[in-house]
């Protein structure tokens, strides 16, 4: 055996960097921008991956996967809003998918993202993504029940993901949707039965739209939801 068949390979070495590489590929083959848009997004990364050592942005789990998980998780939503100009995202906790949309709608003369989020820590991340990946965003570093009607007027996307189960994130995005707003919320397979759930107070129209990225993941679309008048 000569000396290099002795040398065992270094599992944190080429390898690792292999594997963040075919998951930035694969997430833009499901997801497709433009390479000003795709350097953004590159931006937000690298800082998460900085921030993540010292604050929870996502789960630790997810972090190796992190373009297909979250970046494209998030692109899939763009579509589906049209020409939208005008969004507000709930709850944007690591920027998914608010910084997501942004690093999109930056090429959109007028856009305006909005990002609501009542944890600091969090809101300084999204500041600061913001800022070195030169996003149209705003952060509102507040309860989503504080500033919703404030800022509801004009917007025409209100997005959330992971936030609350429906009923609670009706409540939370009504002050949008009652101005025209669509909701457009990342949800989990069990969609249908929230909805159930849902129908009991408030008359909704909506579709549902299979992820692109996660095999369980459903994209419920809101085009209009009305409380329900209390039984006397």
């Amino acid at each position: 055996m000569n000396a290099n068949d002795s040398k065992a390979p270094d599992p944190s070495g080429p390898s690792s960097t292999d594997a963040a590489l075919s998951d930035r590929a694969q997430a833009l083959r499901l997801t497709p921008v433009s390479r000003e848009t795709e350097d953004r997004l590159a931006a937000i990364v690298a800082l998460l991956e900085k921030w993540q050592r010292t604050i929870n942005l996502v789960a630790p789990a997810s972090l190796p996967r992190v373009w297909t998980r979250h970046v494209a998780d998030s692109l899939q939503l763009v579509p589906l809003a049209g020409e939208a100009r005008r969004w507000v995202d709930l709850g944007s906790g690591g920027g998914f998918p608010g910084l997501v949309v942004a690093a999109v709608l930056a090429e959109r003369a007028g856009a305006d993202v909005t990002l609501v989020e009542s944890d600091t820590r969090k809101a300084a991340f999204l500041r600061e993504a913001a800022r070195i990946a030169e996003l149209p965003v705003t952060v509102l570093p507040a309860r989503i029940e504080q500033v919703a009607a404030r800022i509801a007027a004009g917007v025409e996307i209100v997005s959330a993901r992971a936030l609350a189960p429906l009923p609670r994130l009706l409540e939370l995005a009504h002050p949008f949707l009652a101005q025209g707003a669509v909701g457009l919320f990342l949800k989990g397979q069990d969609v249908d039965n929230e909805l159930t759930e849902s129908a009991k107070s408030w008359r909704i129209n909506s579709r549902i739209q299979e992820s692109l990225t996660d095999r369980g993941g459903r994209i419920l679309i809101v085009d209009a939801a009305t409380p329900l008048k209390s039984a006397p």
